[in-house]
């Protein structure tokens, strides 16, 4: 075993917790879907099993406290009340018993609620704006309940709905439900609990922020009423748990909003209308001597989803400044969450400027990331490129609530990279019951996840890339410069992939004829071909992928052809690069693809508005002319855009080299035109069946 790096010293030292110590600084933050007691299921809550192998894996490898992602207190179908389950927490005390073997502290996280926050989905949103229909589902989803917010508001994600008032009563048997539930929690073995949360916009957060609290009785008004709610719940439960009873917070610094669904990206200059830092200096200090024992903190609300929940657009370690600010406020623990790099965390830590670095969807990718860590094997790490597109995608643009697939909403906390995560009944490693040779056509993300499938299950694998590089056309999608995880997901699959002897690579072939190959099975992974549009003067135009991979160079000013994500993420690299973009888009908002995770999609938005770059919308491309592009609108006003270059984004069409036939398989977005998780996972379910 390799020493570890001195510098990641400090994250190996233990430290406390009121009086719980914790073996090392590494925090398993909390994500929705990874809940013991289950998540959204019809069956009500449950003690999932699923959830506690992932834990049990993470603890095995060394994580120093795990803290599993939301337990509400109520059942979010049929409303009953968590510590109605006693079952449940029996199985817990025998979980904990496993746990504390490999010398991992457990927290569990209970949640009040999630107000206006509530991801509404498509699917329920016109039930509940029905009065008929809400009071039918009433017994099976409540969703007035669920809803519910300190004032009547508009919700996150439909802002059509108005969001009822939480009357003193509910707010009363949810202070009893953690009280109940922690005493539960306790007696089974679990180290601590967390309270979810005055953060991120959730109901507490809701109560305790002027700009959505608007009540007059004794939870509104003065700053101690907003508070009262968060503070009542830690006394209730260290009534019934003891003085001595850990309990944390997750706790958002900055709420880093300027208004309704608008954010404040960084840099920004803008007036903060949720929780400032000077309200923020005095609420921490508050909260710590209402008996909260640490604070799990970073920034942002659902309106500014991109703090809590960072895409790869924001800054690596992007809360570290605030929270380490907070923690001058406050004797009780810091931990900071928030796309944190293991090197700066530990110098934070080292120096005292926080007390833990706390780490989520990295876990979901590679559950030994942190025994790598400590062995020097920082290479062997997949590491998490911050995509959503597993764990947390949901969706909306202009006109919709949450889009996300029911299937994805009830199963969260998934991988893009990783399908075992969350799923490991459905994708395993099993060995073939008859070894076989197989070719896979295509050196990209999808091609070579199924080599290595294959390649772990005992076949014999030639894998055949037309070009001199692994990657495909990820390789261009890896081309921006915020893009280093990308880049360094093809770095580790090139790594990963010569580990396997059974894997022979010939690479600047391309494959004419299947049948030449004299292979068992034939796994066709060729990707797609960008797709052209009949416009007058296209032939002006650069295709995304030849300027993602620098073979045309553009101009000062640009247009870009198509508002998708790519299209957007061009027009945000162009803009980094001093140059000025203008996005041309047929749909009524930018990015309105579904499974394109809110806190991604809403950063870009925000981005293109703060710094004023020009958005045509509902808007279609007529001509490309050697001075720029001319372009209709919905109302047929014909408009010129001047423009140096013009880049089209207008997607892509699968290109398979051959057509599905016995013993040929096509996967990837040579079958249908998706995203990373569906290359991976369909790279999955087709090398798992060979």
């Amino acid at each position: 075993m390799q020493k570890t790096d001195p510098k990641y010293q400090a994250l190996f030292t233990p430290w406390k917790i009121g009086n719980v110590e914790i073996k090392n600084r590494i925090v398993m933050c909390p994500m929705g879907g990874t809940s013991l007691f289950g998540w959204f299921e019809l069956g009500g809550c449950h003690f999932d099993k699923e959830a506690a192998k992932l834990f049990l894996e993470r603890a095995q490898n060394n994580v120093g406290l795990i803290i599993p992602g939301i337990a509400p207190l109520r059942d979010t179908f049929f409303g009953k009340w968590l510590w109605q389950n006693p079952k449940m927490f029996e199985e817990l005390k025998v979980f904990m018993d496993e746990i504390h073997k490999t010398g991992a502290k457990l927290f569990i996280q209970l949640t009040a609620g999630m107000g206006r926050s509530w991801a509404i989905t498509e699917l329920v949103a016109p039930l509940h704006k029905n009065k008929f229909t809400r009071a039918l589902i009433k017994p099976i989803l409540d969703t007035s309940h669920e809803l519910a917010s300190p004032s009547p508001q508009p919700s996150r994600w439909a802002p059509d709905i108005e969001c009822p008032e939480m009357t003193v009563e509910q707010i009363h048997e949810i202070i009893e439900a953690f009280a109940k539930t922690a005493k539960l929690c306790k007696d089974a073995g679990v180290d601590g609990v967390e309270v979810h949360a005055v953060h991120e916009g959730y109901l507490l957060d809701q109560f305790s922020i002027e700009f959505f609290n608007k009540r007059t009785d004794d939870y509104g008004g003065s700053f101690e009423n907003r508070y009262r709610f968060a503070a009542e719940v830690v006394q209730a439960i260290k009534k019934a748990c003891g003085n001595d009873y850990p309990v944390s917070l997750r706790y958002s610094v900055e709420s880093k909003m300027k208004g309704f669904r608008e954010g404040a990206v960084p840099g920004e200059e803008y007036t903060e209308v949720g929780r400032a830092m000077v309200e923020s200096e005095k609420a921490a200090k508050y909260l710590q001597d209402a008996g909260y024992d640490m604070l799990n903190a970073d920034n942002g609300t659902y309106d500014s989803w991109y703090w809590a929940h960072p895409p790869m657009y924001m800054p690596q370690n992007c809360n570290l400044e605030d929270v380490a600010h907070i923690k001058k406020f406050v004797d009780i623990p810091v931990v900071c969450a928030g796309r944190m790099e293991p090197d700066v965390g530990a110098k934070a830590i080292a120096e005292g400027r926080i007390d833990a670095m706390g780490v989520a969807r990295q876990f979901l990718t590679d559950p030994e990331w942190v025994t790598k860590l400590i062995e020097d094997r920082l290479e062997d790490i997949k590491p998490c490129i911050c995509c959503h597109n597993a764990c947390f995608n949901f969706s909306s643009s202009k006109g919709h609530a949450n889009t996300q697939d029911l299937t994805d909403t009830m199963h969260l906390a998934r991988c893009a990279l990783t399908p075992q995560t969350m799923q490991s009944k459905k994708y395993r490693i099993e060995p073939a019951k008859k070894k076989k040779n197989i070719a896979v056509i295509g050196g990209g993300i999808g091609g070579m996840e199924a080599a290595i499938v294959c390649a772990k299950r005992g076949h014999t694998v030639t894998l055949y890339e037309k070009s001199d590089k692994l990657g495909g056309v990820f390789i261009a999608a890896a081309a921006p410069s915020f893009k280093e995880k990308d880049k360094m997901l093809i770095a580790w699959y090139e790594r990963e992939i010569k580990k396997y002897p059974a894997i022979t690579v010939k690479m600047n072939t391309e494959v004419k004829d299947v049948k030449a190959l004299g292979a068992d099975e034939v796994i066709v992974a060729t990707g797609a071909k960008a797709r052209k549009i009949p416009v007058k003067g296209v032939e002006r135009s650069i295709q995304a992928v030849d300027y993602l991979l620098g073979k045309k160079p553009v101009g000062e000013n640009v247009v870009i052809v198509g508002g998708g994500l790519t299209g957007c993420e061009i027009a945000y690299e162009l803009y980094l690069q001093g140059k000025k973009p203008v996005i041309v888009e047929m749909m009524d908002d930018l990015i309105v693809t579904k499974g394109v995770c809110l806190a991604n999609t809403s950063y870009l938005r925000d981005f293109f508005k703060a710094n004023k770059v020009p958005v045509y919308l509902e808007t279609g491309l007529t001509e490309i002319t050697e001075h720029g592009v001319i372009v209709k609108n919905k109302e047929d006003k014909i408009s010129t855009i001047e423009a140096d270059s013009v880049i089209l984004s207008v997607g892509y069409t699968p290109a398979p080299v051959v057509e599905k036939a016995k013993n040929v398989h096509i996967i990837g977005d040579a079958k249908a035109v998706g995203n990373l998780r569906t290359v991976v996972w369909n790279a999955w379910d087709v090398a798992m069946k060979i």
